[in-house]
């Protein structure tokens, strides 16, 4: 993770780094819906 963002930032592709943290997110959401009892309510939202 430390390695993209050094690529990132050393390239200037600073446009790119919130694409990275937003599918950061729904990776995360992704995995909390799946082993929580809150999964149909957040299968909803997509």
């Amino acid at each position: 993770m430390k390695e993209l963002f050094q690529f990132l930032w050393s390239k200037k592709k600073f446009w790119l780094i919130p694409v990275v943290v937003v599918l950061l997110l729904i990776g995360f959401l992704i995995v909390f819906a799946s082993s929580s009892a809150l999964s149909p309510f957040i299968y909803t939202l997509f």
